[in-house]
């Protein structure tokens, strides 16, 4: 019965794609096909065959390893601060970021990182039938974040339509920066979160390539990519990435502190207008009906909708915050389900972000992508919708 809901899950998020969809009649439905079959590949093969769980479990290992050498560094700046037995979330996981970032800047000076991304971008689009600069951008926005993912294609974006615009920042906000991943896998299990990334890469380009089909002649299928490092020597490039991992640590405590506080600030209201009732179980209620075809058990949909909501209307760090509190009392389903939906940027912040990032390359693109900022957050949840749903037929 939980796969057949499964299959109704992905039928209703397709559907609903298709529905929105500019141009029904350029659906490229043999690449979408093929999408579909490698993530259900990908899912099996990691979750239930012996060599994926060797994988995940070296690449989870890996990981491990560098948030233990990234704590060595801040227990050094901060060893003689004393904090209680769960420790400081800003000390214990975003710290780590920084870490992470450096990593990322030295691997992308070294050439090392845009050697990889550049052919598993090309085999993505031979594969798929995708346009080099969607498969290209796809790839690399799982290893940068939302802005340094669109700034690598800038030189392209006067070959750019609006369909074609709409499924570049489709990609940067299905997916996340790799700088983070380390502080996800502080608070969420790492199985789910690893398969994420690949999966929620797929949805993007699914849903996007539904709802916005693009057809480009091969003599328009170029791809000329800026380097997005702009380091002079390998320390230069160890000291920007701890710069830039600095900032985003900054900004998504900033962020914490403000979409919590203000989270506390709608609920209070709520509860005074609606006697307790919160915006998170509005958003429960909301969202229950395809948290079940997508696998969740009923008696904790409510919940699990909740904190997919407030993913939503907030952004991930404040959902994967709520939900590790609520690990053990739900199901190994439910904690898959969600952690995969949760492993993304589709949020409200993002239409920001994005759009903002397009407005410095090209002010009148900009303009557009602001003009189908909500279309943009609808696709991408359907995008984290059909991952979390793929994964949970597995589980």
């Amino acid at each position: 019965m939980s796969i057949l809901l499964g299959i109704l899950a992905v039928a209703v998020i397709l559907g609903i794609a298709y529905l929105m969809s500019n141009d029904r009649k350029n659906i490229n439905f043999k690449g979408i096909g093929v999408m579909l079959l490698v993530q259900l590949f990908i899912t099996w093969f990691m979750f239930n065959t012996e060599i994926g769980r060797i994988i995940i479990n070296g690449i989870s290992w890996a990981f491990e390893k560098l948030i233990e050498f990234g704590t060595i560094g801040v227990d050094f700046v901060l060893g003689g601060v004393e904090v209680g037995e769960g420790g400081v979330f800003f000390f214990n996981v975003l710290l780590i970021i920084i870490f992470f970032a450096t990593i990322l800047s030295v691997l992308t000076y070294l050439k090392i990182l845009p050697f990889i991304i550049k052919y598993l971008g090309w085999g993505l689009s031979k594969i798929t039938g995708l346009p080099k600069v969607e498969s290209f951008n796809a790839v690399n926005s799982i290893f940068f974040g939302q802005s340094e993912a669109l700034i690598a294609i800038k030189s392209q974006f006067h070959n750019l339509n609006d369909n074609r615009l709409y499924i570049v920042s489709a990609s940067a906000m299905g997916s996340v920066s790799a700088s983070i991943v380390g502080a996800y896998l502080g608070m969420l299990p790492s199985q789910y979160i690893l398969v994420a990334l690949p999966l929620n890469m797929f949805s993007a380009l699914i849903v996007a390539s539904m709802i916005a089909p693009v057809k480009v002649s091969k003599e328009e299928d170029k791809v000329d990519i800026q380097d997005v490092s702009n380091a002079k020597s390998f320390f230069e490039a160890m000291g920007n990435g701890a710069l830039d991992g600095g900032k985003i640590a900054l900004i998504v405590a900033s962020m914490l502190i403000a979409f919590i506080a203000s989270l506390e600030l709608v609920n209070a209201v709520f509860g005074a207008i609606f006697n307790g009732f919160t915006l998170q179980q509005l958003l429960g209620y909301i969202i229950a009906p395809i948290g079940l075809l997508m696998g969740i058990p009923a008696a904790e949909v409510i919940d699990a909708g909740a904190i997919m909501g407030t993913k939503i209307v907030t952004n991930e760090f404040v959902a994967m915050l709520e939900f590790s509190n609520m690990l053990d009392g739900v199901s190994e389903k439910t904690t898959g389900i969600v952690t995969v939906f949760l492993t993304s940027f589709a949020n409200f912040s993002s239409i920001g972000i994005i759009a903002g990032t397009v407005q410095g390359i090209d002010a009148e693109k900009g303009g557009r992508v602001s003009g189908f900022g909500m279309k943009l957050l609808i696709g991408a949840t359907l995008g984290s919708m059909l991952s979390a749903t793929i994964a949970g037929l597995f589980l």
